[in-house]
């Protein structure tokens, strides 16, 4: 069985390069080769190379190893990642030795033994895997310690509209294949994702999840592909992006459709090709991922408006998982309370809580606009402000008021004003939060703390 790793031998001897080629091609996945020093920019421009076997001179007559060393030089700059072997006649030794102090990794004698060449190559490749798995593993620790203590749900529900969308679950989990859920915000688009992630054969990788409504626009390259240092004023080190840390994982999407034109098209690139490359480097690196993709809107009516683009679209969403919303499943309201509320039974401390079937009735009546959400938050809220271990509708202060709107403000209080405005840019938004959190000029994270300040 192949190892996998790129190859690249750089070499101006002709049947040198065809001999290493035919030997490496029957130990290694990828080996590429070129008789031209000059070619080595352009070749890793196409490529990524885990190792270079280069030689030490180019020219007639040469042995001072000038031009190794020059080209040494050229590959640890344009990919520091890549490993180079350098290939050396006997009397050139002490230069090899020379050039290993300036960053090769090792050398090898010519004429070669073959099975000295394999296990040196073995090696490199080895080496070059841990170091990267290594910085990968950095990488993912920090992008994932903010929501380490986060406790993400389960797919709760007995209604026929949340079984169907189980067996779907069940179904595409195992293929590998790219899918986009689609619902209202609060449905669980996420809770989904992490389902099809958990019951895929990437279960034990990593799930890296990215809000890309909540990133600027001169950052999005940076922080999904990742960027070398230099490679702009603030980057003062290599760092990796989304899409590399979720390597061998799943990488999340969420509010695909607020992406704008000219980033659809970068992110189109990566998906078709699997390959992305970091701001400030020409050199490709292969990812693989699977992409799980999420919005609100509805994209295909955003395709047919000219606002999205279609092969974007159709990249995406090789299997399309529609979220009911709530109001949808009401069937599902006692279910979804009884687990919330021993959720927060163990988070705050609190006697096992009772819920008057009353104030049921009032729960199932209630719009519920924030979906799963809302209601989440509206027993979190009643878990914490309860008197006693009896829940009724007064403990869900909004059920007093569903109807009434805010359009009158005594004294001018800057609450009310500010619920009255929150409250009339989600009506004119049909629900969409984060278009009415941009007009209100809130960020999506604090435009959900003041709805639940409000009871909204």
């Amino acid at each position: 069985m192949k190892l996998k790793g790129n190859i690249l031998i750089v070499d101006d001897d002709d049947l040198i390069l065809l001999s290493a080629q035919l030997l490496l091609e029957q130990h290694f996945t990828t080996v590429k080769k070129i008789n031209n020093p000059n070619q080595i920019t352009e070749a890793f421009k196409e490529h990524s190379f885990d190792v270079v076997l280069l030689d030490m001179n180019f020219r007639q007559g040469e042995t001072t190893g000038a031009e190794g060393l020059k080209w040494l030089k050229k590959i640890i700059e344009i990919s520091p990642d890549t490993h180079v072997i350098l290939m050396t006649a006997y009397g050139e030794v002490d230069i090899a030795v020379e050039a290993m102090k300036s960053g090769a990794i090792d050398f090898i004698i010519k004429p070669w033994q073959n099975d000295k060449l394999i296990i040196t190559i073995k090696n490199a490749l080895e080496l070059s895997n841990k170091e990267k798995r290594v910085k990968q593993l950095e990488s993912r620790e920090k992008m994932i310690s903010s929501t380490i203590d986060h406790q993400f749900g389960e797919m709760i529900g007995s209604s026929q509209a949340m079984k169907d969308i189980q067996k779907l679950i069940t179904k595409v989990a195992p293929t590998d294949a790219d899918v986009l859920i689609l619902g209202e915000n609060g449905t669980g688009k996420e809770v989904a994702a992490r389902a099809i992630h958990k019951n895929s054969a990437r279960a034990n990788e990593v799930f890296i999840t990215v809000d890309l409504g909540t990133i600027p626009e001169s950052l999005f390259e940076s922080e999904l592909f990742g960027h070398k240092k230099g490679a702009f004023t603030d980057a003062r080190e290599d760092r990796i992006g989304r899409f590399e840390a979720a390597t061998g994982g799943t990488i999340f999407l969420d509010e695909i459709g607020n992406l704008p034109a000219n980033l659809q098209t970068k992110l189109l690139t990566v998906l078709q090709r699997r390959q992305i490359t970091k701001v400030g480097s020409n050199v490709p690196k292969e990812i693989d991922v699977r992409v799980i993709c999420a919005t609100n809107l509805n994209l295909k009516k955003a395709v047919e408006e000219g606002k999205f683009r279609e092969d974007l679209y159709y990249r995406i969403n090789t299997v399309e998982l529609h979220l009911p919303s709530l109001k949808d499943r009401i069937s599902d309201i006692d279910e979804l309370i009884h687990h919330f509320l021993k959720k927060y039974e163990r988070k705050y401390h609190k006697s096992v809580f009772t819920l008057e079937d009353a104030a049921i009735q009032e729960l199932k009546k209630h719009h519920w606009p924030g979906n799963v959400r809302e209601l989440q938050h509206a027993v979190e809220r009643a878990a914490i402000l309860a008197e006693g271990s009896k829940l009724t509708a007064r403990d869900f202060g909004f059920l007093q008021n569903k109807n009434q709107e805010i359009n009158e403000f005594d004294n001018y209080d800057l609450e009310n004003i500010e619920a009255w405005a929150i409250q009339k840019a989600i009506k004119k938004h049909n629900g969409n939060i984060s278009h009415a959190s941009k007009e209100l000029g809130l960020s999506r994270g604090a435009m959900y703390r003041r709805m639940e300040k409000y009871n909204l």
